[in-house]
This record gives structure tokens, C-alpha cells and sequence, in this order.
């Protein structure tokens, strides 16, 4: 009597099944560790500053559409991961008139073929007191479900441009570092946050 043994194939795919669920677990775990590291309030406003500087520095018209704005919700380097199970997260500022007036972080989950890791900043821009005052009021607010966001991608070095975009929460994301190629704020939820000073 012959048996059968399992074909090659199935074994690879076996193998590669298990090195991505053991990575996954190796990678989310440290991950998650590093987005829970407490970051002070002052350390999360010299990280806005910064980042609000790249976007004056890549997008044309930033300065005359931040003195527009209502207000600006600067989330810099915000990670992102991805194998097979993706998560996102990051710490910003809400500064009206320039100044802070709440600090938030941006965690958002997805399920689907992905691979890598990414970097990012992220500015909301608020541009009437409606929908401003909506996402302050909220307990956690979601892109796409309590406010829908225009996304302008700035990438490779280059520029772009404020002229056009006419909608009430606009959303820049530059400086992207990484492989991900997914830019998308879809089920990102912000809440705020009051991290120790």
C-alpha cells in the first residue's frame, strides 16, 4: 500500500503561513510597544512644529491655508504596519490660532493583503467652526464616518497644492517613508488625549 505524501506546494505555503502569523505576532508586539511609549506634551508639540514645517516647506499655499483654517490637528510620524493584519498609530496637536488646544492620537486597524512599514505625517485642516467644533465635541471621532476628509498626498519630494480643494476637513499627508503605498485615513479614529507634561 502506497502513501501519499503531501505535495511540495502545500508544504511551502504551510511554512510561509506560519513564518507570517510568528512575524505578525514579533512585529504587532513590538509595535504596539512602541506606540504605547508615553510621549510628554512638550515632546508632542516639538514634533507638530517640525512637521508643520516640512508643510509649508512641500505644499504650496500651506501658510494662506493655515491662517484660513479654523484649525489644524498636526499628527507627525504616524506608523503604520502591515502583514496581513495592519495597524496605524500616532500623537499630535490641535492648535487653533497657533496655539495647542488638545492633544490626540490616531490608532486605526485593517485586514487584507498588506506588507511592510511606513511613516507619515498627517495635517487635518478644519475649515469652518461646524465641522471644528463637531471633532472637539466628539469622544472619538472616525474619517469617513463622523467627518468625510478630502486627502491630498504629497510624495517623492515634490509639491502640492491647496488651489482647488474646496472641502470642510482637508487632510495632507507628506514626508511619507516607506512601502506600504496605501494612503488612506478609511476607519482612522482619533481621541484625545492628555499626556503628561
Amino acid at each position: 500500500m502506497k502513501t501519499r505524501t503531501p505535495k511540495k506546494s502545500s508544504q511551502i505555503s504551510y511554512v510561509f503561513l506560519m513564518t507570517a502569523v510568528v512575524a505578525a505576532t514579533f512585529f504587532f508586539a513590538s509595535f504596539s510597544q512602541n506606540a504605547s511609549a508615553a510621549a510628554t506634551a512638550k515632546e508632542i508639540d516639538a514634533s507638530a512644529d517640525a512637521a508643520l514645517d516640512r508643510f509649508y516647506k512641500q505644499v504650496k499655499g500651506a501658510d494662506e491655508l493655515s491662517r484660513n483654517a479654523k484649525g489644524l490637528l498636526i499628527m507627525p510620524n504616524v506608523k503604520k504596519a502591515g502583514l496581513i493584519i495592519g495597524g496605524e498609530y500616532g500623537k499630535g496637536a490641535l492648535r487653533i490660532n497657533g496655539n495647542t488646544v488638545g492633544y490626540y492620537r490616531v490608532v486605526s486597524g485593517s485586514i487584507g493583503f498588506q506588507l511592510g512599514v511606513e511613516a507619515k505625517d498627517m495635517i487635518l485642516v478644519f475649515m469652518t467652526d461646524e465641522v471644528l467644533n463637531k471633532f472637539r465635541a466628539s469622544k472619538g471621532w472616525e474619517a469617513g464616518i463622523d467627518g468625510n476628509v478630502a486627502i491630498i498626498v504629497v510624495g517623492g519630494g515634490g509639491s502640492a497644492t491647496t488651489r482647488n480643494v474646496n472641502e470642510p476637513i482637508q487632510g495632507y499627508v507628506f514626508d511619507v517613508k516607506g512601502l506600504m503605498g496605501d494612503i488612506s485615513l478609511k476607519g482612522a479614529k482619533f481621541s484625545k488625549i492628555d499626556p503628561a507634561q
